[in-house]
């Protein structure tokens, strides 16, 4: 599944050519993904202009001057194609902007879904009403992560994975600053001290940029909208690498925690 930085890189990709241009086509080619179309998508939201792009979590959002929010999310194998040069079947929703741009929502699995919610009341959209703080802003920090875990039992790994303390994390990005911060994914929340949750979150926010700049992960389907892969996965730590040495030379262990996959290095992080 796409995550925070392959997201981060569709929205940024989007923008070079949605950021504002009125759309003059809004076509649904399929009432539904993972749940039906919006009834009023295509309404609200042709002749309108892109007024900004964005993204909350693992979700991407297209602003309009009207003042609503094209919300979308990837689901599993989901991408955005610009300007492609054939009609795909998995094409399920294209835009055509006035310069003669034309982007589809790809998506062969059909995980992935479109919203529309005012931008003045993002905060009451569902998905987001109680979500952390995003990890690469000003809010998320050693002291919130404190707070959050004070008196938890349950593992830092399933802490961090959960939307309520910080938004968009997922499992690869999990593995990887907990890694390059020395924390066991076993240790209870609890047990951790404040030095530690410091460069827990300092880890979070340096491997998260690292993958934005690298243009995300190659994540089986995942491609950005320009069709290039990611390779953030050439810098993978731990997580893939079963097996495989780690920096101090002792092999990289998985385990399986809440049906996922978690790779870690028994030495280096307690």
């Amino acid at each position: 599944m796409p995550e925070l930085p392959e997201v981060e890189t569709t929205v940024r990709g989007l923008a070079k050519v949605l950021d504002g241009q009125r759309l003059v086509t809004v076509e649904t080619r399929r009432p539904d993904m993972r749940r039906p179309f919006p009834d009023d998508l295509r309404q609200r939201m042709t002749g309108a202009r892109v007024s900004g792009l964005s993204r909350r979590a693992k979700y991407g959002l297209i602003e309009s001057d009207r003042g609503d929010a094209m919300i979308f999310h990837l689901g599993m194998s989901g991408r955005w194609r610009i300007n492609p040069e054939d009609n795909n079947k998995h094409d399920h929703l294209v835009l055509v902007t006035e310069s003669g741009h034309h982007l589809a929502l790809n998506d062969p699995r059909r995980f992935g879904f479109v919203d529309l919610h005012r931008l003045d009341a993002l905060d009451t959209y569902p998905p987001f009403a109680a979500m952390g703080p995003e990890p690469l802003s000003d809010d998320f920090t050693g002291a919130h992560l404190a707070q959050r875990f004070k008196g938890k039992a349950s593992p830092v790994k399933a802490l961090l994975l959960d939307q309520k303390n910080v938004a968009g994390l997922g499992n690869i990005y999990v593995c990887e600053a907990l890694h390059m911060a020395g924390i066991s994914p076993l240790r209870k929340g609890a047990n951790i001290g404040r030095k530690r949750l410091d460069a827990l979150a300092n880890a979070i926010k340096i491997i998260l940029a690292e993958a934005i700049e690298a243009g995300g992960s190659t994540l089986r389907d995942y491609a950005r909208p320009d069709g290039e892969l990611g390779y953030f996965s050439k810098q993978w730590r731990v997580y893939g690498r079963e097996g495989e040495f780690c920096g101090c030379d002792r092999p990289v262990k998985r385990m399986t925690q809440s049906g996922r996959s978690t790779f870690y290095c028994a030495h280096c992080q307690k």
